[in-house]
């Protein structure tokens, strides 16, 4: 049953890195870098042979408070194996008691791939403040993206944002690789159109040439164009590319202000439309200001956050 939309966290997400938990060297470089969030991964980057110690890499880097200590607002994310593996089920009992922002869950197919880890954290007694993240990397998940995205408005629920996994489409579904991804566009678009569906943000995937800088930031620009919130990424060097693009461009941040400003005089109290600049402004269009702002104030926050740490 759909309900209004759960409280979720304010957050920039402009760039968020992928670690291997278990690199201690990438680990200790964390408090240098101006991410917005990071993901711990247990998955992908980690062999077969390597989980269990990177999970219990992972544990302590949390227990010892090396994860508390990092810059402030850099939001904290595990990337578990999915519960069907042979580690999943260890996974998301380490990360629930590592106490990160977020957990993300791979190869997220339906709704019931997400309800399968909330009922596992309910029974845990979960902090509500913990939330989900899901992976969409399969045709399948593609294809149930709005189903999925709306299980993040059932009672209790704790999806909080979707992550584009272009690498595992392109591997299932076998479009070429193309600069500018002309095959792969639609897909995104469609997870992107589902997240903003159902309130959740977005990001795009990772770009996989770190030593590429016009065509990472050619990618971050067209990400940015279909909507993502931000980029994954798998280099430290990527992140000011994506912070720059995913950021605020300062002449719609000046537009935004002065349409705000404008329907807050009294005389344009209760107005739907109002001229401003010789331009009919309409209070959709206020809406849209009030987030751009909105979203300004926290990224200010978070890189004052970096300064100040």
């Amino acid at each position: 049953m759909e309900h209004s939309q759960p409280s979720r966290p304010a957050r920039p997400r402009r760039s968020v890195l992928y670690l291997p938990a278990g690199n201690a060297r990438a680990l200790a470089k964390l408090p240098d870098l101006g991410c917005d969030g990071v993901i711990f991964d247990l998955e992908d980057s980690v062999a077969p042979g390597a989980k269990d110690e990177a999970r219990e890499s992972l544990r302590l880097f949390f227990a010892e408070g090396r994860a508390a200590s990092l810059p402030a607002g850099m939001e904290k994310i595990i990337r578990i194996n999915s519960l069907g593996s042979p580690w999943g089920a260890e996974d998301l009992l380490a990360a629930r008691g590592c106490r990160p922002d977020a957990i993300l869950i791979p190869k997220v197919d339906a709704p019931d791939d997400i309800v399968a880890v909330e009922d596992a954290l309910e029974q845990t007694d979960a902090p509500a403040s913990l939330r989900l993240w899901a992976m969409i990397e399969t045709p399948r998940g593609v294809m149930n993206a709005g189903r999925i995205a709306g299980q993040g408005r059932t009672d209790g629920a704790r999806l909080d944002c979707f992550v584009t996994g272009a690498n595992d489409l392109i591997k299932d579904t076998g479009v070429l690789p193309q600069p500018g991804r002309p095959f792969l566009s639609s897909w995104l678009m469609q997870i992107v159109l589902a997240a903003r569906a159902y309130g959740l943000d977005a990001l795009d995937g990772v770009y996989n040439d770190f030593k590429d800088e016009p065509g990472l930031l050619a990618e971050c620009r067209d990400g940015r164009a279909m909507g993502f919130d931000g980029k994954t990424l798998i280099h430290p060097g990527q992140i000011a590319a994506a912070n720059t693009a995913f950021g605020i461009d300062p002449d719609r941040l000046a537009e935004a202000r002065a349409i705000a400003a404008a329907f807050a005089l009294p005389e344009n109290a209760g107005r739907g439309v109002i001229s401003l600049d010789g331009r009919m402004v309409e209070r959709l269009h206020l809406g849209m200001a009030e987030r751009l702002i909105n979203k300004a104030a926290r990224i200010t926050a978070r890189i004052q956050g970096d300064q100040n740490t």
